[in-house]
């Protein structure tokens, strides 16, 4: 393809993650390199209407990146709001020739298969998970039901049905205190971020969790808590997947790794690559693979571990098919310490989309 590659870049969306994604598109956009790629805005507000062009960013109430303003190509689109009917397909002549999706979106509504739905049925190459893989990386029940069938080893956790709950709420928390003892861990099954996820060390602590979550979910997912250390794996290819060196995220939350310290008070660190023997390092990555293929992975997933302090294994925690993306986070800076810059990385993604697409177009 001689001409620049044109990038559909979709962010915002209606999850509670709409923040977090409107970052990782910025830092997106302006690490892909202008003389390669020409980018088209696709913003999603919170509503769930979709606007086009730079004036998505108005919509969202984001700043522009600066790359945007300075690209000629882009400076006829500075005024353009193109809203679309909610839940309504984008027409052809608003996105243009579109080459390939960047769906920079996280949560639902975005990662768990139905954004990627939309583009099998418009035929566009997209970057990430498929529909399944999507779909079974969002909703954490079906994702742990998955990894168990694979053999990889998972904390003690049960499901409860928000009805199940509202229902008969002294009868599930006396379930879960039976199966798992405090403290536990509460979680929406389709969430990420860390949102809705609380520590209850107490039964009115795990009411109080258990009626948080079901703000969030009509399915919540209850672990023990392990005492362990958190080691995260970024992995990056199609069928032949690649996994990135070990990395460890020493938390500033004091309890868990919250949203408040993965994006606020910015006192976490992140030690890459994470202090292993040479041993545990291969398993891990080893084990992210697994887990990646389990559920038919591509592109790209992050995939999170604990590793045990008083049995020195891995338990798997959860896999992220589309992660946090901004300059700073996990994901690509676990693969620029592993040899890939963040805008090489951009690219390598763009690729896989586009192959993965080719390859899917031979089936008959």
């Amino acid at each position: 393809m001689n001409r620049k590659i044109r990038v559909g870049i979709v962010f915002g969306g209606k999850s509670g993650e709409h923040e977090v994604s409107i970052n990782s598109a910025r830092s997106v956009i302006e690490n892909l390199d202008p003389n390669k790629f020409e980018i088209l805005p696709i913003g999603i507000d919170k509503a769930g209407t979709w606007h086009v062009g730079i004036g998505a960013y108005n919509a969202l109430g984001a700043p522009i990146p600066p790359q945007l303003l300075a690209d000629g190509v882009q400076a006829e689109q500075a005024a353009e709001l193109m809203p679309l009917a909610q839940g309504a397909v984008m027409p052809m002549q608003s996105v243009g020739d579109i080459d390939v999706v960047l769906p920079i979106l996280h949560g639902p509504f975005g990662e768990d298969g139905t954004v990627q739905g939309l583009f099998e049925l418009l035929n566009l190459p997209y970057v990430g998970a498929g529909v399944l893989a999507s779909a079974v990386g969002m909703d954490k029940a079906m994702m742990k039901k998955v990894f168990a069938e694979e053999g990889l080893k998972q904390a003690r956790y049960e499901v409860v049905l928000r009805s199940a709950f509202e229902r008969e709420p002294g009868i599930v928390v006396e379930q879960v205190e039976a199966a798992l003892g405090y403290p536990c861990f509460i979680k929406p099954a389709n969430l990420g971020s860390s949102v809705g996820i609380s520590k209850a060390k107490n039964r009115e602590e795990l009411y109080e969790s258990l009626r948080l979550a079901a703000k969030y979910d009509r399915k919540l997912i209850i672990e023990e808590a392990v005492d362990g250390r958190e080691i995260e794996v970024a992995v990056l290819g199609n069928e032949e997947p690649a996994a990135s060196v070990a990395g460890e995220i020493v938390s500033s939350g004091e309890e868990f790794y919250d949203y408040n310290a993965k994006y606020i008070d910015g006192d976490s660190v992140m030690i890459i690559p994470a202090e292993l023997t040479p041993e545990q390092s291969d398993d891990v990555r080893a084990l992210a693979l697994k887990a990646f293929q389990a559920i038919d992975g591509s592109g790209l997933s992050r995939v999170d571990f604990f590793l045990c302090r008083k049995t020195g294994e891995f338990l798997i925690n959860e896999i992220n098919t589309f992660p946090g993306f901004t300059i700073f986070s996990m994901y690509p800076k676990l693969w620029e310490v592993t040899g890939l810059p963040y805008d090489q990385l951009l690219e390598k993604l763009i690729e896989l989309a586009i192959e993965r697409h080719e390859d899917k177009n031979r089936v008959r």
